[in-house]
């Protein structure tokens, strides 16, 4: 048996016996359960399955610690109401803001920040990293790294602006579909329902083959297909808004469309709009990304996540996990996003832990 494993074990069975020592049961759980993991994978695997579980639980240790970290940072920088509501965040929503905040850093300061330009060839093709290229080089010779830096910007860019156009379009027909009543709610009403019967990938596929793959393009075509879903809530939230008595009030007063829609409605709606916001950016994100891997996306040779997926895939054949970089990146916002959606649906809920 080596010190590895020794010193393994010991180190898991202390930890649990000083969490339950001092009554931290959830400390204990974690700690003895990882250790009744590891010796059935240590049986099955030897010492390497003992060496990635320890990889993994180290790295799922640093990630807990890098978010208590930032969500006290948070906490310092923020005002009194905002930080009380901060300390409520689990680890999960600290972690994804925490995501969410590298992302933006990346993407405003993605030419100061790579060593690279995103379309500069400076080796040979699929050359092996060394020094001057973290990750090696892509099917061109361009460097991965710099080109995953550049693709913060413009993927996550694009997704950001195609839910934005989705979310302005579907909220506001919402809205008004709410106010109003009538024949313009039912008119709106169906014509979200023969939007969303479209599924959204054909839908896309087709605007892009027809007006071509141009970014102007990708943005209306994807806030077309998500906008229904964005009306579809906004339509719910606000028709428990507008029964209300200070809104009758308020039309007593003779108060305009606008002013009800701007003064009354929109301020008692926004919790749930705002964790749509989230879920709506991460559907996107994902259509997008896949839009690219198909080519109708971003076009080269602009860096893209999804198109450095498919035009790398080739490395996987080879036991080179490279190609898998810019999709562990599509995914980590996704999570972090969501970790950050759930959490805004629970204190909007009104739920308590």
């Amino acid at each position: 048996m080596s010190v590895f494993v020794i010193g393994y074990y010991t180190l898991l069975l202390a930890v649990s016996c000083l969490a339950a020592f001092y009554n931290k049961r959830q400390i204990f759980m974690v700690a003895f359960g990882l250790t009744l993991v590891s010796f059935i994978l240590g049986i099955v695997g030897g010492t390497a399955a003992l060496q990635a579980v320890a990889i993994c639980a180290g790295l799922l240790g640093l990630a807990a610690m890098v978010s208590f970290a930032f969500r006290e940072f948070l906490i310092q920088i923020s005002s009194a109401e905002m930080g009380k509501e901060l300390r409520t965040a689990p680890m999960t929503a600290a972690f994804g803001m925490f995501v969410i905040f590298v992302y933006i850093i990346m993407g405003i300061f993605a030419p100061w920040i790579a060593p690279h330009g995103e379309a500069e060839v400076i080796a040979s093709a699929f050359a092996p990293a060394d020094e001057n290229m973290l990750l090696g080089a892509d099917q061109l010779g361009r460097d991965m790294f710099s080109r995953i830096i550049y693709g913060a910007r413009n993927s996550v860019g694009l997704a950001l602006a195609a839910t934005i156009a989705a979310f302005v379009l579907g909220a506001l027909a919402g809205l008004l579909a709410a106010t109003k009543g009538g024949w313009f709610d039912q008119f709106m009403g169906r014509v979200a329902d023969v939007i969303m019967s479209i599924p959204s990938l054909i839908f896309a596929l087709l605007m892009l083959s027809i007006f071509g793959p141009h970014i102007h393009v990708i943005i209306i075509a994807v806030a077309v297909i998500y906008a229904p879903r964005v009306f579809r809530l906004t339509r719910a939230v606000a028709g428990n808004v507008v029964v209300m008595d200070y809104i009758e009030a308020a039309q007593l007063r003779g108060e305009g469309t606008w002013y009800l829609i701007r003064r009354e409605i929109l301020p008692n709606s926004t919790a749930p709009l705002v964790a749509e916001f989230g879920l709506e950016f991460c559907f996107v994100f994902l259509l997008v990304a896949g839009l690219s891997f198909l080519g109708l996306g971003i076009q080269p040779p602009t860096a893209d996540w999804g198109s450095m997926v498919r035009e790398n895939a080739t490395l996987i054949s080879f036991g080179d996990i490279t190609p898998l970089i810019p999709a562990a990146a599509i995914a980590l916002l996704t999570v972090g996003v969501n970790f950050v959606v759930d959490w805004m649906l629970h204190r909007s809920s009104g739920l308590k832990e």
